[in-house]
């Protein structure tokens, strides 16, 4: 997409951090970081949401998840992290390109969810 924002990271139209590139995803630090340790990884492909994701997009999604482990070790995170996907307005998805959130820090992270 012309004006998405993480489609120009994506392009280099926009400056980031990098963490990781390959043909297929991108990873990069995040710029309002909410722990030590927060970086995003994207698939290059636009993908609006988690909601939107079908199985053309499976190879894609798979890389992002398998590569979470070895991005966050390299980043610090040995001894675990959080991963988070905003899906939707009710979920809270501030940018419409499908992401994974990496969290983590010398800390542990506190509760998931308050009730």
């Amino acid at each position: 997409m012309e004006d998405c924002l993480f489609c120009k990271i994506v392009r280099g139209e926009i400056p980031c951090r990098k963490v990781y590139e390959d043909e297929d995803i991108f990873a990069f630090h995040d710029i309002h970081p909410v722990t030590p340790v927060h970086f995003l990884i994207i698939p290059k492909t636009h993908i609006p949401s988690l909601d939107e994701v079908d199985p053309s997009h499976q190879a894609a999604l798979g890389k992002m998840l398998s590569m979470a482990g070895r991005l966050a070790r390299e980043q610090g995170l040995t001894d675990g992290f959080r991963s988070i996907i905003n899906t939707g307005r009710v979920g809270r998805q501030e940018v419409y390109h499908l992401h994974v959130h990496i969290l983590g820090g010398p800390h542990p992270l506190g509760t998931m969810i308050r009730k």
